[in-house]
């Protein structure tokens, strides 16, 4: 008897939110690896996918293998591949340990891969690209955890020199005076494996533009399970939704044993509010995302065909 052949591998998850992607995999208690590229990091390196290694930045939500597996492989290969130094950001609690397993790959190696590991507190912000800082947040896991949200640092003019001229205002700059604010605009924020908390509702992730967040649990006798294992629950996420300012929100961490068909029904069953509920995408449906991105295709297409009007 003919065998069969092996299964194939499964596809990363994208979803295309203007202006950013948010791609890669995402599947609970097997590998977790966030990528989005116009701001040059992913979150967690559950396994190294190959479009992870375009960025530079990785930040760790916590030490559970499905969320750092494929660190070593990531340091490695973006050194072979000539794309620099590795950057991990990984809260400050987990840091020796990390250290600990990469330096067991460089002894079984037998060479030294270089990398950037940087520790980061609750509230500290780190640079990852211009105007663009990574900011850190104690969430709760079974193990130490960390959230972080990309803040955007734009400068915007006082309210009191509005409408001054520009000569008048480089005369004010070049006395010294400090003309201009900072605004902190919320990009992206990602959660990790958490339970419910007020972290949540924090400015940063609330009005996040995309916020990512896990969904592992979505049948309705599993609210329980989901509390020991310090997880978030799909009536979580609709309890939470009303007060999210964000524009879409990104469910990740399923677990293969749930169906996606069942997962989209779950999700129309306790979310009842249709504006609500057309901003929440799961990343690995496949099928739903492909279609979305079809019609955003189709969309740009016309748009750019449409004659120019005077």
């Amino acid at each position: 008897m003919i065998p069969k052949p092996p299964p194939r591998e499964g596809s990363l998850g994208f979803l295309f939110h203007p202006p950013f992607r948010v791609q890669g995999v995402s599947v609970a208690g097997e590998s977790t690896c966030i990528q989005v590229p116009e701001l040059d990091i992913c979150f967690d390196m559950g396994a190294c996918t190959r479009s992870a290694l375009s960025s530079k930045h990785v930040a760790i939500s916590h030490g559970h293998m499905d969320h750092i597996g494929g660190l070593a492989y990531y340091i490695s290969q973006r050194r072979f591949q000539g794309m620099g130094d590795a950057s991990i950001i990984c809260d400050s609690r987990i840091a020796g340990a990390v250290k600990r397993m990469l330096a067991g790959f460089n002894d079984l190696e037998g060479q030294v891969t270089p990398f950037e590991l940087t520790t980061i507190e609750p509230e500290q912000e780190i640079k990852i690209k211009n105007n663009v800082v990574l900011r850190g947040f104690h969430t709760d896991h079974t193990s130490p955890s960390m959230g972080y949200s990309v803040i955007e640092k734009r400068s915007k003019l006082k309210e009191e020199y509005a409408g001054l001229p520009q000569e008048k205002l480089c005369e004010l700059k070049d006395r010294g005076e400090e003309i201009t604010r900072i605004l902190d605009i919320p990009l992206v924020a990602f959660l990790g494996d958490t339970l419910p908390g007020p972290w949540l509702v924090r400015d940063d992730v609330r009005t996040a533009k995309i916020v990512i967040c896990e969904c592992t649990f979505l049948e309705p006798d599993h609210k329980e399970r989901a509390v020991v294992g310090k997880h978030i629950h799909i009536d979580d996420i609709a309890e939470w939704l009303p007060v999210l300012e964000t524009e879409m929100l990104v469910l990740t961490h399923v677990s293969r044993r749930t169906n996606m068909s069942f997962a989209r029904k779950r999700l129309r069953e306790v979310i009842t509010n249709r504006n609500d509920l057309d901003r929440v995408q799961f990343l690995m449906d496949f099928r739903e995302n492909r279609t979305r991105y079809d019609r955003q295709l189709a969309e740009a297409e016309a748009q750019a065909a449409a004659p120019i009007t005077p």
